[in-house]
């Protein structure tokens, strides 16, 4: 019994429809076809600074010719270490006009992680927030960037709350000394010269964007994605939502260096002519303000965010109906967290209800999303549009009957093109099967019914999703193994009353050395240098030895165990 399913009942009874035709386009010029629909619709609201279609267009051609003039072209990489200001989203699309590709980096990773981002995609450029800069100048010349291009958060803001910014948290950023430092504004000055406004025309398979994820072996890998990738999850989302209107705002909460947050929040929407209100920082003791003030159509966040909501008492009584689609992704959601959720928006006027949604950056994000009617308790929806699921037995091809749990794998357009010079890893992923399609393994278990709704269970890889980041535990053991006090070390997730998981570690120290507060702090600081804040181990434990299987190795699940029973 075949279980990859091709036209379920629900399609049709949605009317969603199941294939669509994808252009063979860049991104850019899709966001321009819509620009030329919408042309006064709102593209972003950046703290009430709102620029339409016309207007973004405008900026984006303008930064590309700033690019050009920096001998930036065609397959180029550009690294943009930033989080949501107007200044990311236009340089990814103006990037993309001129056929580069944008290396998109986390700005609070490490020192080490900046360096090995920059280095593994060759970028001679970056694009950062100031807070970053610091971080970026300690390591350029181990790197072989040309220009390091200088945004502040406060660029683009209307002119009091730039002022009122660099009155407060501006003035406490000290920037060091780089010459190939060159400021946003003269960046974006030096291409007002420039007459090319011509667009290079990329054709779909051509790389568009670098992400990050930790891959097959937990050591992060550069992903691949092409402008067929992100439009086709651009023009399947919306398809399979159902429920959005050009008009419609989005609340941009998610970072546009993730998958979630570039392809949703900002690609999926500026396609269909909406309003993607940006955030470069988010505070749930804020979420509420947020909601009263933008009053957003759509929120997608992870399952923290939603739990947050619940807890917040500025919104007793709050009308919410202006929520028309509510998207929870990044970690699984709790059946009993999604009918609060549900109860609290129906109490709230909201007429939706939280729709899981499923995917990882290796398909850009989401792949397989709740219909807007049709919840089935547990699952985590139904693919998208030209997206076909699969259950197959763990490590194989052979695929297993509905209702029988083992590997999640997918086929469709977003899947990425592959790992950044990495053909074993990239080989290891996507596999080719005996109906002659390339499916991506995804390293998840879960069913599919026969109705064709799947079911998440659990994850095969090792992976610690923490407030909807992947912490990658074998990486936080590189970097702690390297400290000159340890021996070896494991790392596992615990749980955590708001983040979902946390990173836990065990750590043996070399002969000759005594567990101390000291060399517990030494380690901690030694992590806190090496790794972005949001890894960083939540616990630290010394142990005499580290729990072993047959073959030697760290029995890692061992330790869980014991976690889990010190705890129940």
């Amino acid at each position: 019994m075949t279980n990859t399913v091709k036209t379920p009942w629900y399609r049709f009874y949605n009317g969603i429809k199941e294939h669509l035709d994808y252009p063979d386009i860049s991104l850019f010029e899709l966001l321009e076809q819509t620009a030329g629909s919408h042309p006064d619709n709102i593209s972003y609201n950046y703290f009430g600074n709102k620029k339409t279609y016309r207007q973004f267009l405008d900026q984006i051609d303008l930064c590309a010719r700033s690019f050009r003039n920096l001998g930036i072209g065609p397959k180029d990489k550009v690294s943009i270490c930033m989080p949501n200001t107007p200044e990311a989203i236009i340089s990814f699309y103006a990037l993309n006009k001129i056929g580069a590709v944008a290396n998109m980096i986390h700005p609070l990773s490490a020192e080490p992680e900046i360096k090995y981002f920059i280095n593994i995609s060759d970028s001679k450029y970056i694009i950062t927030i100031d807070l970053a800069f610091n971080k970026i100048n300690h390591i350029s010349h181990e790197t072989g960037l040309k220009k390091i291009i200088l945004v502040s958060v406060a660029d683009s803001m209307p002119l009091y709350m730039k002022v009122l910014y660099m009155l407060t948290k501006g003035r406490k950023i000290k920037l060091e000394k780089n010459d190939s430092m060159l400021k946003w504004k003269d960046l974006i000055r030096s291409g007002q010269g420039n007459t090319d406004h011509s667009t290079c025309n990329s054709k779909g398979a051509e790389v568009a964007a670098i992400l990050y994820s930790g891959g097959t072996t937990g050591y992060p890998k550069g992903i691949e994605l092409t402008n067929l990738n992100f439009n086709a999850l651009a023009m399947q989302g919306i398809e399979a939502c159902a429920c959005l209107d050009p008009k419609d705002k989005i609340l941009a909460i998610m970072p546009v260096f993730h998958g979630f947050g570039l392809g949703i929040c900002i690609h999926t929407a500026q396609y269909h002519g909406m309003t993607s209100i940006l955030l470069p920082t988010f505070s749930i003791k804020t979420f509420d303000k947020l909601l009263k003030k933008y009053r957003p159509n759509v929120i997608a966040g992870v399952p923290t965010l939603y739990e947050a909501l619940l807890r917040n008492k500025n919104l007793d009584g709050y009308d919410l109906s202006f929520l028309k689609c509510v998207i929870s992704g990044g970690d699984s959601l709790s059946v009993s967290l999604k009918k609060k959720i549900d109860d609290f928006l129906h109490e709230h006027g909201s007429n939706t209800q939280v729709r899981e949604g499923y995917g990882l950056t290796e398909c850009v994000t989401g792949s397989c999303i709740t219909p807007i009617d049709q919840y089935r308790e547990g699952s985590i929806g139904i693919p998208y549009p030209d997206t076909y699921y699969k259950i197959v037995k763990p490590k194989t091809t052979t695929e297993l009957p509905y209702g029988e749990e083992g590997e999640i794998v997918l086929s469709g357009p977003t899947v990425m093109k592959g790992y950044l010079g990495d053909q074993s890893e990239t080989d290891a992923a996507i596999k080719i099967h005996e109906d002659g399609l390339s499916w991506l393994h995804t390293g998840d278990l879960g069913y599919m019914d026969a109705d064709g709704f799947v079911y998440f269970k659990q994850r095969l890889k090792r992976l610690i999703v923490s407030s909807g980041y992947c912490i990658y535990p074998q990486y936080i053991e590189n970097v702690i193994d390297s400290h000159p006090d340890v021996l070896m070390s494991c790392v596992i997730g615990i749980d955590h009353p708001y983040k979902i998981q946390v990173a836990k570690a065990f750590i043996v120290l070399k002969n000759g050395i005594t567990a101390s507060d000291d060399v517990m702090r030494s380690i901690r600081e030694h992590c806190e240098k090496n790794l972005a804040k949001y890894s960083w181990p939540f616990e630290y434990e010394f142990r005499t030895d580290l729990p072993k299987t047959l073959v030697g190795k760290v029995a890692y699940n061992e330790l869980m165990k014991e976690e889990q029973t010190t705890h129940e």
